[in-house]
């Protein structure tokens, strides 16, 4: 046998020397000089003999029934090697070879690229038409700069090419790659200069099916000079590449804002019904403070007069009489008192009752705003995916007037039963919106599957086939949290991917239902047992009530029923493509335990084929139960804002109003006093009952209308001062009362506490029911000027960070024992100084969130560079440091780190994108030295003025959305000249006068702010770049009439105004509407002003008016003189309003096609 063998490689190695030119013979002596063999065709089975050849370089085999590399250990030179058109299974046998630089093994039966580690010197690889399914074992190839894998099974890219950095011609074409944002991960590979994707030797990848695919691949890889073996090294090519790919980005952006927009003024909405729902409540509790504080005042008064008759009395002694009558006196005031304690405790109670309605109605309005974002919390996931799938994921929101919406409406009505959801008290469903996907991608691969199964079966039998096409709804897993990410997967990748599930059967098959019951029942089921012993809700079926289904089009194919001794798998069932179980077999489930004439037509489907399960329509439906919805636009409107009225009858709190009545009129009735407006010398003196300041020890001044408190610094041994219900907006004449222990300054109307300082022994401060806001300005004021404050109550006050109000104050106020009325614990102290370390900028917070990337990455995305950047690359707290690693910062993420000022960025002289949503800012300072900044974001905070930024030449994109701006200040954008997009939605701002030069401006979006006046417009009549506008939700959109066409036509270049595009005919009907009228605004506008009092004359020649329209006219009163020589005027009636008038030069008008040249009036 082994000499067999031996003759069989002797035959060989003779074939081998036969065809390369060489002698057998002396192949012992000439085969060290042979650097190149060849073998085509046949006669070489098996890689033998190449010992004989220790200098060999290249080798060729093409076309041998060779099925394994094996016998080149000896060959340490090769560089090139060929093993094409064999029948090599597995790559192997080259760990030798490690100088070789091209290896081609194309036309195999590889299934897996491995034991290629140690060919580090690879450049070249071809491993097309082999049946690789993965891209994998690439990973040690450094050098490799040629990558063939066309006509392979490979379905995804992912970051398997990562460390191929060097690559620069890449084919993989004839696969199933299908995904545009799979293609992305290439931008990775900046040497990349030649793609393949659709070579037309291969068939064609899926993906290059989809629309824009070559936008989309020119856009991301912007330095390939071959894409798909054609020439797109053209700079036109790329240039309207970025061009279009930036309309969408600019497209998308406008929609995405548009929607939040429409959310916000949602909120708003909501927290105005909030407001008019809390008014009575509180108006209660000011009530009652205002009683409370006026009881303890006399109650004060009572025993300081207490005390000082005591001390009189035990001077005088021996005057019995007197004793007598003081004893009478204590009597009547001990009685007094114990009214007045009486009192004051069915007050507080009062107090609790509508503190508690308060917190009802806030917790129903967080339910509310909890729900409204949910609704919303998938339209920009949505658009998000059309942007990434440049419109090959599209998504339809249904209204009546739609078919398709109608239908789904009655496919779920027909498939709900009553019956079944009876248990839950249930009685109904109510569809809430309809959202249509079109995903063509999806779809291409659901059509190629079903049209094959039309192909293999006889023409007469394709009808039947459609029959089998069915609308099911897909089952949840009820146990995944993460429901909305999911359902995002599915819509984009369909039911490919495997969700981290507990059933088993979800790895084999796709779960369907045709009942409504059936796919929801498990999970109201889950909710109430999730839920059962945790009463942090009140309203039980709020857990449930609202819900998502999603309606797949499915092609059930070869569909038998489910045997019981079978688990549902394709092994069990091979021949079927889908497994029904009809609901009566389903006996360990309470939806199999109950009947319904239904009942018999309720079934789950198991789809083994992923591919024939199409997704649809999203239904957001709501369920009708016996119970009414909680919402602020019922719950509370037959109940309190009726107590407007008050004791209107059969009210829901009239009865408690009553008794509100009732505590009131409880003895004693305090008599009101004067009110001081203003505060003297003998006025103080005399509220205090002495002579003399420095023995002033108590001040109250509740219930005055005072704002002012001159010369307070002398009281020096005042130690409470009560302020209570006065006027007071700033509290800065409280100042240098060093003995002050005690103040209450509640029920004012105090905005800032600057000026307030000299207050080191305050212990005791009430700030509660006043207008502060900016917490973090607060915060430092208290930390600054009192020092030794045991309690502090800032209650009701229009914070702008609630939520993390209470953290902030306790970690900054270390000597605080009680905020707000509440005892703080050592843990919430603890939680308190760890958030407050958090809320700096320190070096270990920059390298956390920061990357050092010099170029941003090319995504079709509308969320911050610096965010973008910092989630794909992060520098991280542990990397390696040295001197100047703060100047490699380029991108800085501090969104939601609860920052109160931007510090210690001094160092990071080349930061470009920065990010600092969220935070408490107040002023725009600490950002001077980062003067190549090119995106700066600031959205959320409590800024109210644009300042400090005027160094930022470089600016191309601004964000200041929901801050506290109230206008812009002039020259602030005039060094801006590379400002493209600037976004300053839900401020304060009146005016847009500082936006007259911003030249470059592209996209302006300043929606919800105060701009009121037509004229505001015309400041951006020089911007002619701006072609995005969005202004709705100021009071200009109501004011002005034809709002919409009016700025149309002053601002012919705009191509979207208000989330909305503007078509042809609107620019004509603008053009209608406001050409040619002579108005007050366009004289506005060229003089600059809009005092016409003053003018005396009107000269407009040749502007081509054809109508006079001076609104008022009685502010063109003092106009004599009218020149409108060379317009055409068709009518007089804006002219003889004008009294005045003695002079009016000739001009040239038309009236119905006839023209005259001169008239005199």
């Amino acid at each position: 046998m082994i000499e067999c063998e031996n003759l069989n490689q002797e035959e060989i190695i003779k074939e081998l020397c036969l065809c390369n030119g060489l002698s057998y013979e002396i192949v012992g002596q000439e085969g060290s000089d042979a650097s190149k063999l060849e073998m085509f065709f046949s006669g070489y089975p098996h890689i033998v003999g190449l010992s004989l050849f220790p200098n060999l370089t290249s080798l060729t085999i093409i076309a041998q029934d060779i099925k394994e590399i094996s016998g080149l250990e000896t060959c340490l030179q090769l560089k090139e090697l060929w093993i094409a058109e064999c029948c090599l299974e597995k790559i192997g046998g080259l760990q030798e070879c490690r100088h070789l630089e091209k290896l081609y093994l194309f036309y195999n039966k590889i299934s897996k690229i491995e034991n290629l580690e140690k060919l580090s010197r690879l450049k070249v690889l071809w491993l097309n038409h082999n049946t690789i399914k993965n891209i994998e074992g690439l990973q040690t190839l450094k050098n490799l700069n040629d990558l063939n894998l066309a006509g392979n099974l490979i379905s995804s890219i992912g970051r398997c090419l990562d460390p191929n950095e060097q690559l620069e011609k890449l084919n993989l074409s004839g696969n199933q790659i299908c995904s545009f944002k799979d293609l992305t991960n290439l931008t990775r590979l900046h040497h990349l200069k030649d793609l393949c994707l659709n070579d037309p030797q291969y068939k064609t990848n899926p993906v290059c099916l989809l629309c824009n695919y070559s936008t989309h691949v020119l856009y991301h890889l912007p330095c390939l000079q071959r894409l798909d073996t054609y020439d797109v090294s053209a700079k036109t090519i790329k240039e309207l590449a970025d061009t279009t790919a930036m309309k969408k980005i600019m497209y998308y952006n406008m929609r995405i804002k548009t929607v939040q927009r429409h959310l916000n003024e949602d909120l708003e909405k909501l927290n105005d019904r909030k407001c008019k729902l809390q008014k009575l409540p509180e108006e209660r509790m000011k009530l009652f403070s205002f009683v409370k504080k006026n009881l303890e005042r006399e109650l004060d008064e009572l025993k300081g007069s207490g005390q000082g008759q005591n001390e009189r009395s035990n001077n005088n002694k021996g005057m019995e009489l007197e004793i007598s009558k003081n004893s009478e006196t204590v009597k009547e005031e001990s009685s007094l008192q114990q009214k007045i304690l009486t009192k004051l405790n069915a007050l507080n109670e009062r107090v609790t009752f509508w503190n508690k309605k308060l917190d009802e109605i806030e917790a129903i309005y967080r339910i509310e705003v909890k729900r409204k974002k949910k609704s919303c919390g998938l339209l920009i996931p949505f658009l998000l995916m059309e942007l990434e799938t440049v419109g090959n994921i599209h998504f339809e929101e249904g209204t009546r007037s739609d078919d398709w919406f109608n239908s789904c409406y009655e496919l779920i009505l027909s498939r709900f039963c009553t019956w079944d959801f009876r248990t839950y008290g249930i009685t109904g469903v109510k569809v809430k919106r309809v959202i249509k996907v079109n995903n063509r991608m999806l779809r291409l691969k659901f059509e190629d599957k079903f049209q094959t199964f039309l192909d293999n079966k006889d023409m007469h039998d394709s009808e039947s086939y459609r029959k089998m096409l069915e609308c099911l709804f897909y089952v949840f897993d009820p146990e995944v949290t993460v429901k909305k990410k999911r359902l995002l997967q599915i819509l984009e990748k369909g039911f490919k991917d495997k969700e981290t599930s507990k059933l088993p059967l979800r790895k084999e098959a796709v779960i369907l239902a045709n009942s409504l019951s059936m796919c929801e029942c498990p999970r109201i089921e889950f909710l109430q047992k999730k839920y059962k012993d945790e009463k942090k809700n009140s309203f039980d079926d709020e857990l449930f009530r609202h819900g998502i289904l999603l309606i797949t089009k499915v092609f059930l194919g070869q569909s038998v029923q489910a045997r019981e001794q079978d688990s549902i798998s394709q092994a069990n069932y091979p021949m079927a493509n889908s497994v029904s179980v009809p609901r009566k077999c389903l006996l360990n489930s309470t939806v199999g335990q109950r009947n319904c004439d239904c009942s018999f037509r309720q079934c789950k489907w198991f789809i083994f084929d992923h591919d024939l399960v199409l997704p649809e329509y999203i239904v957001e439906f709501e369920y009708i139960t016996g119970v009414k919805a909680h919402s602020l636009f019922s719950s509370f409107n037959n109940g309190i804002l009726e107590e407007s009225k008050k004791n209107s009858e059969g009210s829901i709190l009239s009865q408690e109003l009553k008794f509100d009545d009732e505590i009131i009129k409880m003895d004693p009735r305090i008599k009101p006093r004067p009110k001081l407006t203003c505060l003297d010398d003998k006025t103080i003196l005399s509220l205090a009952k002495t002579t003399i300041y420095s023995q002033i020890v108590s001040l109250n001044l509740h219930g005055n209308s005072l704002s002012k408190l001159r010369d307070l610094s002398k009281l020096t041994g005042l130690r409470k001062l009560t302020i209570s219900f006065n006027e007071f907006t700033c509290l800065d004449d409280v100042y240098h009362l060093y003995n002050l222990e005690y103040l209450d300054a509640s029920h004012n109307h105090v905005i800032t506490l600057e000026g307030f300082r000299g207050l080191m022994k305050l212990k005791h401060l009430d700030l509660s029911w006043n207008q502060l806001k900016k917490s973090g300005d607060e915060i430092n004021m208290l930390c600054k000027h009192t020092t030794n404050l045991l309690t502090l109550d800032i209650q009701h006050n229009p914070w702008q960070k609630p939520a993390t109000l209470r953290l902030s104050v306790i970690g900054r106020l270390k000597t605080l024992t009680h905020l707000d009325g509440l005892l703080i614990s050592k843990e919430e102290a603890t939680s308190a100084m760890k958030f407050i370390s958090g809320t700096k900028i320190t070096q270990f917070s920059l390298l956390r969130h920061s990357s050092t990337k010099e170029e941003c990455p090319r995504m079709l995305s509308i969320w911050p560079s610096a965010k973008i950047l910092t989630q794909t690359s992060k520098l991280g707290p542990h990397s390696h440091l040295n001197g100047n690693w703060y100047s490699k910062i380029t991108a800085l993420n501090l969104d939601g780190q609860h920052l109160f000022e931007i510090t210690n960025l001094g160092k990071l002289e080349n930061l470009k994108w920065a990010s600092f949503n969220n935070n408490n800012l107040t002023k725009m300072e600490g950002l001077e030295s980062c003067v190549n900044l090119e995106e700066l974001t600031l959205d959320g905070n409590c800024i109210s003025k644009i300042e400090g930024i005027s160094k930022l030449t470089k600016l191309t994109r601004l964000s200041i959305n929901n801050n506290l701006l109230t206008g812009l200040e002039k020259h602030t954008f005039d060094n801006m000249l590379h400002l493209h997009s600037l976004s300053l939605k839900n401020n304060r701002i009146t005016s847009l006068s500082g936006l007259q030069k911003a030249f470059t401006l592209i996209e302006l979006y300043i929606s919800n702010n105060y701009v009121a006046l037509n004229q505001e417009i015309y400041n951006l009549k020089g911007l002619c770049n701006l072609v995005i506008l969005d202004v709705y939700g100021n009071i200009i959109v109501w004011n002005q009439e034809n709002y919409r066409c009016f700025v149309i036509f002053h601002l012919p270049e705009l191509k979207a105004l208000d989330g909305i595009s503007i078509d042809p005919p609107e620019t004509e009907c603008a053009k209608d509407l406001f050409g040619g009228r002579l108005t007050s605004d366009m004289i506005a506008e060229r003089q600059g002003h809009s005092n016409f009092t003053q003018m005396q004359e009107l000269n407009w020649t040749s502007s081509s008016i054809r109508t006079v329209d001076l609104i008022p006219v009685d502010q063109f009163r003092n106009v004599c003189n009218v020149n409108l020589q060379n317009n055409n005027l068709t009518s007089f009636s804006g002219l003889v309003y004008l009294p005045n008038v003695k002079v009016s030069h000739k001009f040239s008008f038309q009236v119905f096609s006839v023209s005259c040249n001169l008239l005199y009036f």
